[in-house]
């Protein structure tokens, strides 16, 4: 049975010293945890897309400047190089983090939007989630094994112009909320990221056509009203396994999801169900 959710209140001292353990937790992780990590580049692109996908670069969001998103297309321009044709071979483990580094200002890093504890807020290299984002969707739809991936704790906005279910991001902080993928098959796998004048493009790509496909969909979607008075999104996360004709050969539960509203749940619910990456975020 899970524990009820409630907003937490640290004080700043509290915050700063966790920061700095978890993240000397984390670099002593890269460095003794034995696993083989990806960080080799190929311009050349693999031939075959296994997945692509595509989000809004700009979004009018409520109460959330624009320069904030204008700032975090810059940041999502630095982190993307940092990624674009990385491969991950066979036992390797792609690290979200360890590949883009810290993000600084003197790396050319910009105030972006930030959610914190809820809150919209600036902070630089803001925005970059969208890319963990983007990253996390498309390894849903592909043989790769997502081994590290932290939920949202908050759900901050409206699902209106939602096309993905709920819960299907990933949330990142450096260095220790991190996207881990280990590439538990036997082809070499490559991660294309590019930006357009409008969107977020991302591609994995691999020497061979995929053998299966995948349809992302979400179960037992729920919303709670808490003791402490606000209310609390919860779902589950399956995934459909399809072979090359079509047929229905698997069907697996991915994750489970929980979620501080902050706002009032009277919005109906987006489409909850995508078999294709076109669609934005």
């Amino acid at each position: 049975m899970r524990e009820p959710l409630k907003p937490i209140h640290r004080s700043r001292v509290r915050i700063y010293l966790g920061i700095k353990a978890f993240r000397l937790r984390r670099y002593f992780q890269w460095i003794l945890d034995g696993k083989a990590y990806a960080k080799k580049k190929q311009e050349e692109k693999l031939p075959h897309v296994i997945f692509t996908h595509a989000t809004p670069l700009l979004r009018k969001l409520k109460d959330v400047e624009m320069w904030l998103q204008h700032n975090k297309v810059t940041n999502l321009r630095l982190a993307a190089n940092k990624l674009n044709g990385i491969v991950l071979r066979p036992g390797e483990t792609f690290s979200y983090w360890r590949l883009i580094g810290r993000t600084t200002r003197h790396k050319g890093y910009q105030d972006g939007m930030v959610l914190f504890h809820g809150k919209v807020t600036a902070g630089v290299g803001g925005g970059l989630c969208q890319l963990s984002n983007l990253i996390y969707w498309m390894t849903l739809h592909s043989p790769l094994t997502v081994t590290e991936r932290y939920r949202h704790s908050y759900d901050v906005f409206p699902d209106a112009g939602r096309t993905q279910p709920f819960g299907t991001g990933a949330t990142c902080f450096y260095n220790y909320l991190d996207l881990q993928i280990r590439n538990d098959t036997q082809q070499v796998y490559q991660l294309a990221i590019r930006l357009t004048e409008s969107h977020l493009v991302g591609e994995w790509r691999a020497e061979m056509l995929p053998i299966h496909t995948y349809e992302i969909y979400e179960r037992n979607h729920w919303i709670t009203r808490e003791y402490w008075g606000g209310y609390v999104r919860h779902n589950e996360i399956h995934r459909k396994v399809f072979n090359q004709q079509d047929e229905l050969v698997g069907d697996e539960w991915i994750t489970e999801n929980h979620a501080i509203m902050m706002y009032e749940p009277l919005l109906e619910q987006g489409e909850c169900s995508a078999k294709t990456g076109e669609a934005a975020n």
